[in-house]
């Protein structure tokens, strides 16, 4: 996630925490902003400037973890994504 983050401009790093932080400090939200993907998974639906991203996260306890991040480039959440983060959320529980 972190590697994904240094990846992007500053300005798309700037929004993406923007949102994030909004999520942390106003949870629970939904729609527009979060949706939910079942399973105990969530989204944070970013708009940057010519593109969109997206960020999955789980809760754990009260905190926010993130586990996947991706510029989102077709209607449906890609699946190699929603895998990723699957695992990344069974190794959170494994410890």
């Amino acid at each position: 996630m972190r590697d994904w983050l240094k990846s992007l401009p500053a300005v798309d790093r700037k929004r993406i925490g923007e949102d994030i932080k909004t999520v942390q400090l106003g949870w629970p939200l939904g729609m527009p902003l979060v949706g939910h993907l079942g399973g105990g998974l969530w989204e944070v639906r970013i708009k940057l400037d010519n593109r969109i991203a997206r960020v999955l996260f789980v809760l754990d306890g009260s905190t926010m973890v993130l586990v996947n991040g991706f510029i989102k480039k077709q209607q449906v959440t890609p699946k190699p994504d929603l895998d990723l983060a699957k695992e990344r959320i069974k190794e959170l529980k494994r410890g």
